[in-house]
């Protein structure tokens, strides 16, 4: 089910939300808000996932279990020295809703990433002061190239051709369209974008306006947190200054491990030990959606293979059903 034809290229919050309802209504699905997994486990006996609702009694029993929490359920908190020091507003980026709240302060926002970006660009619009820490390289690409989405005209050259000559393609547009953004502290790395998303899942920016302002010099880019004080950070350089508030755009980590009980297929860090394409199916009815590392193309890859084959089982068991009962 695709978007209206009247959407823009990029939907707004209130028409993505207002999609998302009109699905729920046109594939007759009920969703239970509100309601947190307190534990699933595999009952070996019964051969049946059990998962219990927390404060409440009900118990949902099912043949199969589709784990699609995610690799960015919760929010990753780092360990700064001399965090719960900080005597000004400290916030992780879940949180953030607009840079109104920051308007004419300084603030730090530790983060380079998509996240950290836009809040820095966001920030700016309300005349706050946005330090950002850039602490590794980073890949910066415009969000489109020759009116057409980044991602959509990667994904498009991949079918054609290799992923190390698609990445050289976009880093060569890159430069053309930005410059060279080691100028101004941020560092490309030597793997191609696509390359390390695919590796390490981190995912390069798209500029949707934030570079202009770190060139113009309305962004600060500063280098790594050594320690937080009371009324701001240090810095690995040495430099010491003061903040109003602190914003953490370090990113998001798997749930899996704090309800998913006795369960081998995820490793430690709720992640699938199985790697793209094939994490999917974990064996005894279990499945996962969105732990590829790859976006929302990875998760519709997944969503696909799961559909299929939890309908081919249920083709065979009403079939099997049909025949005892003819």
């Amino acid at each position: 089910m695709g978007f209206p034809a009247n959407f823009p290229k990029y939907p707004s919050k209130k028409q993505f939300i207002s999609y998302m309802e009109n699905y729920a209504i046109n594939f007759n699905l009920n969703p239970k808000f509100n309601t947190e997994v307190e534990s699933a486990k595999f009952d070996e006996e019964t051969m049946n996932w059990r998962v219990i609702i927390k404060g409440d009694e009900i118990e949902y029993v099912s043949k199969w279990l589709i784990v699609a929490t995610g690799e960015n359920a919760e929010p990753l908190i780092p360990e700064i020295q001399g965090i719960e020091k900080f005597s000004g507003k400290l916030v992780h980026t879940s949180l953030y809703k607009s840079g109104n709240d920051f308007g004419n302060q300084r603030v730090l926002v530790i983060g380079c990433g998509n996240s950290g970006m836009e809040v820095s660009l966001d920030l700016c619009r309300y005349d706050a002061m946005p330090h950002m820490v850039v602490r590794n390289s980073v890949h910066i690409l415009p969000r489109e190239m020759f009116g057409l989405s980044t991602f959509g005209v990667a994904m498009a050259l991949l079918k054609w051709f290799p992923l190390r000559l698609v990445d050289k393609f976009l880093l060569l547009v890159a430069n053309l369209t930005l410059g060279n953004t080691d100028q101004v502290g941020l560092r490309r790395p030597k793997t191609g974008p696509l390359e390390l998303k695919n590796a390490t899942g981190k995912t390069p920016v798209l500029d949707v306006g934030a570079f202009s302002l770190i060139k113009s010099g309305k962004i600060k880019v500063i280098e790594g947190v050594k320690e937080i004080t009371k009324n701001g950070a240090k810095f690995t350089d040495g430099q010491e200054r003061e903040f109003d508030s602190i914003i953490l755009a370090t990113g998001y980590k798997s749930n899996v491990p704090f309800w998913l009980k006795d369960c081998e297929f995820f490793s430690d860090d709720g992640m699938p030990k199985v790697p793209f394409p094939n994490g999917w199916k974990g064996g005894k009815g279990l499945y996962t959606v969105g732990f590829t590392r790859r976006g929302l193309l990875g998760t519709a890859s997944d969503a696909i293979q799961v559909a299929k084959d939890i309908a081919d089982q249920w083709r065979t068991i009403k079939g099997h059903n049909e025949i005892l009962y003819s």
